[in-house]
């Protein structure tokens, strides 16, 4: 679309900070949309220049010149990395180029041993057992991995010596968490700006002389980008106040709705809440003189020096097939940077090269979780994304970024959005890798799964939340145990590996229960049921069922402080159990070995630092389970079939019998039928195949085609369905979705 220079420009700018191996994608979205309305928009990652300026020769010159000036007060892991200061300065920057994918040759020298000096992280490693890793896993990876320590190294030292509040995925996360009061903030704004500070604001200035925006808006997804915000908007509001500032992202719209501290607006002129698109496009048109303030959409400003909400009610959100097709334009793709602290395969996702992001469905379909936010707008409104559209999203993506990873960051992607997504991708010859976040319930059939690894899905996260099902039903999770552990199976069997959340310490939850939580997620990782996971503990949100209604499960909440700023995390007092830290301790660890393929013939008690009770759970539970057979499902009927095998071959018709081939891209079945047989098969795949008219003339449904079967009708159909030759042809790839 042509843009209106009438209208307001606008610098969007993702504070530090985030991921570092790929954009986080608010600015992505925002600035495909209103670019699509005829708004002049620029972005920037101010995060990643920042990470990049400090693991530079020039920058770490800096910091080791400054680290002889105060060599008295220094711990002895500075001192023992400032005696190799020569070298890590000679290699910072062909290990950056290394981690950016810019110098795969890089890899082997790494691997020496001799290359990377040796801080407390790397200097920990164990290079003798790095053979045996050697063998299962590639030399570039364990390369990866070491540069990454190597690189973790110098963020330590920088954090402890000349920048406390820089880290590798966030900036001060401390000073924004759990801020009822704005006043920590106003303390870190008070102090002289660190060197990365510094370095974080001539990213940012390089961008505003470029563009010269009217606005500026700034995405807070997470605590550990708030401060960076401010420090930006401190700068902007004292060099440059006419150009007008509003923040939005994750943590404004769950930490920040009740904001009243008319300080904060000392730096911003706007907060927007929940999704950005509409209360955007209305202050745009205030500011080019086409709308009022009575006409903003979830905005907080200030007026007459008191902090008012503005809400125009009939202002409604943008549908998903009218956001327009995020674009990653004007953020340097080739310069992120890869962090592998783990070669774990699944958990290596979250930071391991660069993902197109986007989301099959706004919302999510189930919002009955009572730990959740779920009267939220990121949660309680539900809107699909039409299958055909998001694959035109794809394909434009992949256009311009020229990269075919897709993360779908959706709350709980829908089985039966995923499905669509599925098909639309394999009619059109679309061939991506892809992950995402879902539920695990039962519609997650092996079919649906194996249709799902067909069109690129590699790997899924899911929330388990608590491995009870007593906990599961508590909290309204809407799934037991032995159903995720049957979901995980479909999931294993089609080789998509699976991250688990969990949480413990949820509302009466006893230490006999988490202890049994452990011994069954032991279990799902001896079975590979699962490849990684993350133990949290449960905190009381104030926007969740059980922050909204404590009384109901037993808990008491402290009174809050109400300070005028940040509302979300609640302390809470549980009166029918207590969990003790060194619970989430024994949890934490235990997962570290998992995650590694250890520690899975331990007894769970060993992981804690007391005595737990033994957990009741059979050391056999999962393979009992798994070893029960398929259950029979009532909805099979309405399914659909759907080929994802080759091309069939028919040989040797001879005897009113032919032997059929039946190819994947890995293996070959051959199957004896009759002729007639034979023929009905080959139609039914043909009719089965996902091409470009299959969106029209839909897929063969199963109950028509056993009650059409020609030859003996549905009790012919039946006997041919057991046959060993259909269990050869659904193994290939005749699936039923």
């Amino acid at each position: 679309m042509t843009v209106d220079s009438s209208l307001p420009s606008i610098l969007l700018i993702v504070p530090p900070l985030t991921q570092i191996n790929t954009p986080y994608p608010s600015t992505a979205y925002l600035t495909g949309f209103l670019r699509s309305r005829g708004y002049k928009v620029q972005q920037a990652d101010v995060g990643i220049e920042m990470v990049l300026k400090v693991f530079s020769r020039e920058t770490l010159t800096q910091v080791f010149e400054q680290l002889r000036c105060q060599v008295h007060n220094l711990p002895g892991e500075a001192l023992q990395m400032l005696s190799v200061a020569p070298a890590y300065v000679d290699t910072i920057e062909p290990v950056m180029s290394f981690l950016q994918g810019h110098d795969p040759a890089m890899a082997p020298r790494i691997c020496q041993g001799n290359f990377l000096p040796q801080g407390p992280r790397l200097g920990a490693y164990d290079y003798v057992g790095r053979q045996s890793l050697t063998g299962l896993h590639n030399q570039t990876d364990l390369a990866k991995h070491l540069a990454s320590l190597y690189v973790e190294d110098l963020a330590d030292l920088v954090q402890a010596t000349v920048s406390p509040h820089f880290a590798l995925s966030r900036y001060a996360e401390s000073i924004a968490k759990n801020a009822s009061s704005f006043d920590g903030i106003l303390n870190a704004l008070e102090s002289p700006p660190s060197l990365t500070d510094e370095l974080m604001l001539k990213a940012f200035w390089a961008h505003v002389e470029k563009t010269q925006p009217s606005i500026v808006g700034m995405t807070v997804p997470f605590p550990g980008n708030v401060y960076g915000a401010f420090r930006i908007a401190q700068a902007l509001k004292a060099k440059r106040p006419e150009i007008k500032v509003m923040l939005g992202g994750g943590y404004a719209n769950t930490e920040l709705r009740r904001v009243s501290d008319a300080r904060v607006f000392d730096f911003l002129d706007y907060i927007t809440l929940d999704d950005g698109e509409r209360p955007i496009l209305c202050l745009l048109e205030q500011l080019h003189g086409t709308g009022n303030e009575g006409e903003l959409c979830r905005t907080f400003l200030r007026s007459g020096g008191k902090v008012v909400w503005c809400d125009d009610s009939s202002k409604r959100d943008v549908p998903q097939a009218e956001l327009a097709t995020p674009t990653y334009d004007g953020l340097p793709l080739n310069r992120y940077v890869t962090i592998l602290d783990t070669l774990n395969p699944m958990h290596r996702l979250w930071s391991d090269g660069h993902w197109n992001k986007l989301t099959v469905a706004h919302g999510c379909y189930w919002k009955q979780c009572t730990f959740c936010d779920v009267g939220l707008d990121y949660i309680g409104r539900y809107e699909a994304s039409p299958s055909e559209l998001l694959t035109d999203r794809i394909e434009a993506l992949i256009a311009e970024t020229g990269r075919r990873g897709f993360h779908f960051v959706d709350e709980a992607a829908p089985p039966a959005g995923l499905k669509g997504l599925a098909l639309s991708l394999l009619e059109r010859g679309v061939t991506i890798s892809w992950w995402g976040n879902i539920r695990f319930e039962s519609a997650f059939t092996g079919d649906l799964c194996r249709l799902l690894a067909a069109s690129g899905c590699i790997a899924v996260s899911a929330g388990l939340e608590a491995a009870s099902d007593r906990l599961l039903e508590l909290v309204k999770k809407g799934i037991t145990v032995d159903q995720t552990v049957e979901v995980a199976s479909a999931f294993q069997e089609a080789g998509i590996l699976i991250h688990a959340y969990l949480m413990y310490g949820l509302p009466s939850e006893t230490i006999a229960e988490t202890v049994e939580s452990l011994e069954r997620v032991r279990q799902m990782f001896a079975s590979d049921l699962i490849q990684s996971a993350f133990w949290h503990r449960f905190t009381t949100t104030a926007h969740s069922p059980i922050g909204i209604d404590p009384d109901t499960y037993g808990i008491r909440l402290m009174k809050p402080r109400d300070g005028g700023f940040a509302e979300n995390d609640l302390i809470h007092e549980d009166l029918h159990a207590a969990t003790p830290e060194w619970i989430g301790e024994g949890l934490r660890e235990a997962l570290l070995y998992f995650k590694e393929g250890e520690g899975f013939d331990q007894d769970v008690r060993s992981w804690f630092a007391e005595p737990v009770p033994k957990p009741r759970v059979r050391r056999d539970w999962v393979k009992r389970l798994l070893s029960t057979g398929e259950r029979v499902d009532p909805s099979v009927a309405e399914r659909k079939f759907v080929w994802v095998g080759g091309t069939p071959v028919i040989e040797n018709k001879r005897n009113n019998h032919c032997r059929l081939i039946l190819p994947n891209r890995s293996t070959d079945e051959t199957v004896n039928l009759s002729q007639d047989h034979a023929a009905w098969l080959m139609d039914l795949i043909y009719c089965a195949t996902p091409n470009r008219e299959k969106g029209k003339i839909g897929y063969p449904v199963y109950k028509a085609v056993r009650s059409t079967f020609p030859y003996g009708h549905a009790k012919g159909f039946d006997v041919l369905w057991q046959s060993q030759a259909l269990g050869k042809a659904r193994s290939i790839g005749l699936l039923l979705v």
